[in-house]
């Protein structure tokens, strides 16, 4: 049985996909199972549940197991024994990453789209038309969530094609079915400061400086702001606990296209000003246009 997961701290696009892609790969005769590496963050969890699909199981292990990885290809998000897997697939939207060494030739899928599940929409080719529902709605909910209804930068032409054939297909309309992930994405009470601060997050170095770079996307951004002086006493343990030099926390307001970035520190002002040409006078920086870290925070950090 191919085990298939996709990266730490899993969203919609890494849960969906998993799932997507196992019911495929089973339907084409070999059988699947999908897992996550994490909770589900709320928006994933009410997709999932949207679309009648349980939550995978947490994976614990993946030595000696066929594997397939999806939406991502760092091994930073992958389970600390993968190198002991053995990768048979790559699905992925993300910069090739490197540091993954597989016991064989593998299959690698990476595009510059919007969603690990175009791609996959795309490789199905004609036998999506006869997909099931709720795999249709998966990939409609995978594209609208890294889209971000097609406000991210990351959003291409097929995203968009796609997402809206799916839409009438399952007589959906896209903007009242965004507004609902939207909004489970923004119920975020239930997390406690450390949970929030990783709950979307990478890795990522800057010469020397290792750095969590976490993003929370939300249509309430002064819910999250709200906590603010908590959530930046909380960012030294977590570094700590991570093994990182400091927590980026971008507080992205999904409805005026714009993220705010939390400053604890000089470190984080000194990066907040030459990275985004930005003025820091206080522990809030506002960054008009930025929503995306793929395309627009995590090239252009500098130190």
């Amino acid at each position: 049985m191919i085990k298939v997961f996709g990266h730490k701290a899993p969203d919609t696009d890494a849960t969906g996909s998993a799932i997507i892609w196992a019911w495929y790969m089973s339907q084409n005769g070999t059988p699947a199972t999908p897992y996550v590496l994490g909770t589900p963050n709320t928006e994933a969890a009410f997709v999932i549940k949207r679309w009648g699909y349980d939550t995978p199981e947490l994976l614990t292990s993946a030595a000696g197991a066929d594997v397939i990885v999806v939406d991502t290809n760092n091994p930073a998000e992958l389970p600390d024994d993968i190198a002991d897997a053995n990768i048979i697939e790559i699905i992925d939207h993300h910069l090739l990453v490197g540091g993954l060494k597989t016991k064989g030739p593998i299959n690698i899928t990476i595009k510059p789209v919007a969603s690990t599940a175009t791609i996959m929409a795309g490789i199905m080719g004609d036998d999506l038309t006869s997909a099931p529902t709720g795999i249709k709605g998966l990939i409609l909910s995978c594209i609208l969530s890294d889209t971000l209804e097609f406000r991210s930068p990351t959003t291409t032409d097929v995203d968009i094609a796609l997402a809206k054939s799916l839409a009438v297909d399952l007589d959906v309309n896209i903007s009242e079915c965004a507004g609902e992930m939207f909004a489970a994405k923004s119920d975020v009470s239930a997390f406690s400061d450390a949970e929030l601060l990783r709950m979307d997050s990478k890795e990522y170095s800057v010469g020397d400086t290792k750095l969590r770079v976490s993003v929370l996307e939300t249509t309430s951004p002064d819910t999250v702001l709200s906590r603010k002086d908590s959530l930046m006493a909380e960012m030294t343990t977590v570094a700590g606990e991570d093994g990182v030099d400091q927590v980026l926390l971008f507080v992205v307001d999904i409805l005026n296209e714009q993220a705010t970035l939390l400053v604890p520190n000089e470190l984080v002002k000194t990066l907040a000003e030459k990275s985004f040409a930005a003025t820091v006078t206080g522990d809030l920086v506002v960054l008009p246009g930025v929503v995306s870290r793929k395309k627009q925070i995590i090239p252009n950090l500098v130190l």
